[in-house]
């Protein structure tokens, strides 16, 4: 898939492997990508690593050139950034290059979204490539007929190991927002495969919590909003969206103070946060 969407160098000899996604320097901190995968032996080694990326966080654009540069450093080998966009909003801000400030060294980001990804609904396409069609159901959140791909990968898991079903199957609800993730848990609570089963024994233990703690984050990022409105502070869309692509609680709760005193939409963000 990797060498049809971007006619990347990985080597056909050998197998891949899933490499430690532990990116880090033993100081200063932790930098854990998503995921890495080490591809080949040798002088044929090539890296690829992969982020899904919900939402806007500006942080990624310092941290993934830092996961490319330690990757190098540790396997002695090429890499690539790879980022899962789940919908447009995320694929128009993933899509920005990234300049590191070196003459030259500019990373652009490879996207995996809604226009390089097919539409499958077929359960046999799915099955042949339960992987691409894992990818697909992501990418494809926004399209009017998101309803018959996540119907047709749901029978298409029933056809694999259920347990790596299952993992597919949580990734997906892990990686959707909105409307699109509620229809993926709607088919998957029908229990029709094994695999569904014990998917939403999950859902029933967890959604409570979780329903709790996303309903909370949503509440505030709207009050940040709500405030600077009621100030009169006008809010330009790009400000817009990354209040409301916000997932961590301790930076809304920064955001909502800096609401209160900040004199332009655009200072919210004008100093580091944490």
């Amino acid at each position: 898939m990797l060498r049809a969407l971007f006619d990347l160098p990985v080597p056909k000899s050998g197998e891949a492997r899933i490499a430690s996604p532990d990116l880090s320097e033993v100081d200063p901190g932790v930098a854990r990508a998503d995921s890495a995968i080490l591809y080949g032996e040798g002088e044929e080694k090539f890296g690829v690593i992969v982020e899904t990326q919900r939402g806007l966080d500006d942080d990624k654009r310092y941290a993934w050139p830092e996961y490319i540069a330690n990757f190098r450093s540790r396997e002695q080998c090429p890499a690539c950034l790879v980022v899962i966009c789940p919908n447009r909003r995320v694929a128009r801000w993933a899509k920005k290059e990234i300049p590191t400030g070196h003459p030259g060294f500019t990373l652009k980001p490879l996207l995996i979204h809604q226009g390089n990804t097919p539409l499958i609904v077929d359960v046999e396409q799915a099955v042949e490539n339960i992987g691409l069609a894992v990818i697909s159901a992501i990418t494809q959140s926004e399209h009017p007929r998101f309803k018959e791909v996540a119907a047709t990968l749901q029978r298409a898991l029933g056809h694999i190991d259920p347990k790596q079903a299952w993992r597919y199957a949580r990734y997906i609800n892990l990686s959707l927002e909105g409307d699109a993730q509620k229809e993926w848990d709607r088919g998957m609570k029908l229990e029709t495969y094994p695999y569904q089963g014990e998917y939403a024994e999950g859902l029933w233990a967890g959604g409570k919590q979780e329903g709790r703690i996303e309903g909370k984050i949503e509440g505030e990022a709207e009050s940040v909003l709500k405030i600077l409105n009621t100030r009169g502070i006008a809010v330009s869309e790009e400000v817009r969206e990354r209040v409301l692509g916000c997932q961590d609680p301790e930076t809304l709760d920064v955001l909502l103070q800096r609401s209160i005193v900040v004199r332009s939409g655009d200072e919210l963000f004008a100093e580091p946060i944490g």
